[in-house]
């Protein structure tokens, strides 16, 4: 039975525990693009510069692509072993990965062996992240009450803040008291090797999570189940085609504002790094914020209503946002607050909206398979788009993308206090 506002206590210490451990996984992934800058011509030939970052930018991508290989693989292993084995798993094979890339040879001791290297730590940690969105997702929507998934929703965006937070700020301090030169030959190393203690410490916040009750009642119609991932397009291609579509816009402005803007502003605009690591930190300080009031306003007035807003201002105000990077603080500042401010209006309530597309039987895989295909296809290639094509063209992308998803959650039935199937 669904507890009432009045009445319900939020299980803190379970969330946190289990939001910690996503926040390790969102930490490993965005340091990548966060110190790119520094280590592009440490692993790839530095002879060319713009080359090295282009690489490195598509060696992010191409991990994108593993992601949907995880999600299905780790999902589906969700759906039948449970969704805490799945997440333990998960944090383990990210933080490898990171503390991979933290020791890695450069190009110039071992060759082209480096960048192989770098690709094969990227494809562990795309196929953890995709595995770990879905099932925390799921985790945290079948743990709670109807009345409050908003709200417990909205845990896992704030954590994730808080890891783009702390790698934002490892950079500002890094870039503040590192020269170049050693930010380039060894000052992006110390943030992946802090992955992976990170690793450990969210293992150990794990360890005592119980697995949900939505999961084990529903354990047998997952084992029964005959090519599941055919199953959701054929029982419910509605859901499928509603989550790629809210997914398109929110995975573009997350890596717009989260990874793809600090390479464009330092390289192609000619900003300098301490301005944009701290107007980022301040932006995102503002993203985790309102987190919780957002996934409350969910709870209460309906998802449908705020996700109208958070697309229809997202297209017609990401252009003119746009215009504003550039050298200066505080026009930084502006663009990172209010695009990552309008950003919560989806990501507190994200893991609700996905879970709520699904039954749980198809929970794991359904979302872990189509949220992270249309990740990869748009998120992963977010940085090498606006490196080869601009930022003017870049930004009509997403506005556009906006629009589509304006249209898409139009179709969407009005889910708050429905319980989950």
């Amino acid at each position: 039975m669904a507890v009432t506002s009045e009445t319900h206590r939020l299980p803190v210490r379970t969330l946190v525990a289990s939001s910690a451990g996503n926040a390790v996984e969102w930490y490993d992934w965005g340091i990548y693009t966060a110190f790119s800058i520094y280590f592009a011509t440490q692993i790839f030939p530095s002879g060319n510069e713009a080359a090295a970052l282009l690489s490195t930018f598509a060696t992010f991508a191409l991990a994108f692509f593993f992601r949907p290989l995880g999600g299905y693989l780790l999902g589906r292993f969700a759906d039948l072993k449970g969704r805490r084995t799945a997440m333990l798993f998960t944090i383990v094979l990210m933080s490898g990965g990171s503390v991979m890339i933290g020791l890695l040879p450069t190009f110039e001791q071992v060759g082209w062996l480096s960048p192989a290297l770098l690709v094969l730590a990227r494809i562990a940690q795309g196929m953890a992240l995709g595995g770990e969105v879905s099932n925390a997702s799921a985790y945290l929507a079948e743990i709670a009450p109807a009345t409050h998934r908003g709200r417990y929703s909205s845990f896992f965006y704030i954590s994730t803040g808080a890891a783009v937070l702390i790698a934002s700020l490892l950079g500002f301090f890094l870039s503040r008291n590192l020269d170049k030169a050693a930010m380039a030959s060894y000052g992006w190393r110390v943030p992946f090797l802090i992955g992976g203690v990170l690793g450990l410490v969210g293992l150990w916040l794990r360890r005592e999570l119980k697995e949900t009750e939505q999961f084990e009642e529903n354990r047998a119609k997952a084992e029964s189940l005959r090519n599941p991932l055919l199953t959701t397009l054929k029982e419910h291609p509605k859901a499928v085609g509603q989550l790629i579509g809210i997914t398109l816009l929110s995975t573009l402005s997350f890596y717009t504002f989260f990874s793809a803007l600090t390479p464009f502003a330092v390289k192609t605009k000619g900003a300098n790094d301490i301005d944009v690591f701290l107007a980022l930190s301040i932006g995102t300080v503002v993203f985790i914020a309102l987190q919780y009031p957002m996934g409350w306003t969910a709870d209460r007035y309906g998802r449908k209503p705020q996700m109208l807003v958070w697309s229809a201002a997202m297209a017609l105000l990401v252009v003119p946002l746009s215009t504003l990077v550039k050298p200066g603080l505080a026009n930084l500042v502006i663009v990172f607050a209010v695009g990552l401010g309008l950003y919560t209006a989806i990501t507190s309530i994200a893991p609700a909206i996905m879970s709520e597309l699904f039954p749980t039987e198809l929970r794991g895989l359904g979302i872990g398979a189509w949220y992270n295909l249309t990740v990869a296809v748009f998120g992963g290639t977010a940085p090498l788009v606006i490196q080869a094509v601009g930022g003017t063209v870049f930004f009509w992308y997403v506005a556009v993308a906006a629009v589509i998803t304006f249209l898409v959650v139009l179709t969407l039935p009005e889910t708050r206090g429905v319980r989950l199937s």
